[in-house]
C-alpha cells in the first residue's frame, strides 16, 4: 500500500517537474501562463457563466497542454539528433504550429465570451478620450517614458535608449497605438496602429537590441499604462 502510495505521489512529482521547466526554461510558456493568470482574474469582475467557465478552462488547457507537448518533443529531438536534420525541423516545426492553433483558438474564445462584457466600457471610455484636451498625449508618452526609465534602472540592464527591460521602443508605440484607437472609431485605422506598433517590436528583436520578453513587456507597459493615466486624470 505504501508502495502503491508513493509511486502516485512521485507520478505527481514527476509531472508538477515537468510543468516547472518548461516554464523555467520555455518563453511562451511563460506568456502563456501570465496571460492565463489575467483571464482567470477577469472572470472575478464580469458575470462568467458555468459554460462560459468551462469553455475557458478547456481553452486554457488546450493551449498549455500544447506548449507542454511541443517542449517534450523538441527534447525528445535534441536528445536524439547531433546535427541538424530536415526531419527534425519539420517535426518542431509542426508541433510549434499545433501550438499556435490552440492560441489563435483562445483568442476567438476570448473574444467571444468577452467582448459583450467589455463592449459598453470600451466604448465608453473611447467617448470620453475624445474629448480629451490634446496636450494630454504628450504628457503620456512622456509619463511613459520616465516608467520606462525607472524600470531600466531598477533592472540595472541596457541603456536608457537602448536595450534592457522594458523595450521603451515597443512602450511607445504601443502607447500611440492605443491612444489612435481610443481617438478613432474606424476598426482599420485601429488595425493598422497596432500592426506598425507590432512592426517596431519586431524591428527591435530582430536588431537583437531586445528580447521578444522584453518587447512584450514594453508593449504591454504602452497600453495599459495609456489606459491607467487618463483613468487617474479623472477622465473616466
Amino acid at each position: 500500500m505504501k508502495n502503491l502510495q508513493k509511486k502516485i505521489v512521485d507520478s505527481f512529482n514527476y509531472a508538477i517537474e515537468g510543468i516547472i521547466y518548461a516554464v523555467r526554461t520555455q518563453r511562451n510558456m511563460r506568456i502563456e501562463m501570465v496571460a492565463t493568470l489575467i483571464v482567470l482574474a477577469a472572470c472575478f469582475f464580469y458575470n462568467i457563466s458555468k459554460i462560459e467557465m468551462l469553455i475557458l478552462t478547456v481553452t486554457i488547457s488546450m493551449v498549455i497542454m500544447a506548449e507542454l507537448i511541443n517542449t517534450a518533443i523538441e527534447a525528445t529531438i535534441d536528445m536524439k539528433s547531433n546535427y541538424y536534420h530536415p526531419l527534425a525541423k519539420v517535426a518542431k516545426n509542426t508541433a510549434a504550429g499545433a501550438v499556435l492553433v490552440t492560441a489563435i483558438n483562445s483568442v476567438i474564445v476570448g473574444y467571444v465570451i468577452f467582448w459583450n462584457k467589455l463592449k459598453y466600457i470600451s466604448f465608453k471610455m473611447v467617448g470620453v478620450i475624445r474629448n480629451t484636451d490634446s496636450y494630454m498625449i504628450f504628457l503620456v508618452l512622456i509619463i511613459i517614458c520616465i516608467i520606462t526609465i525607472i524600470i531600466k534602472g531598477l533592472f540595472g540592464e541596457g541603456t536608457p535608449l537602448r536595450g534592457g527591460m522594458p523595450s521603451g521602443h515597443s512602450a511607445i508605440a504601443f502607447s500611440i497605438a492605443t491612444m489612435i484607437s481610443l481617438y478613432t472609431i474606424e476598426p482599420t485605422i485601429m488595425t493598422l496602429s497596432y500592426i506598425l506598433a507590432l512592426i517596431v517590436a519586431q524591428s527591435r528583436v530582430d536588431s537583437k537590441v531586445h528580447s521578444l520578453w522584453e518587447t512584450v513587456v514594453g508593449g504591454a507597459l504602452g497600453i495599459f499604462s495609456t489606459i491607467l493615466i487618463f483613468k487617474l486624470f479623472h477622465l473616466f
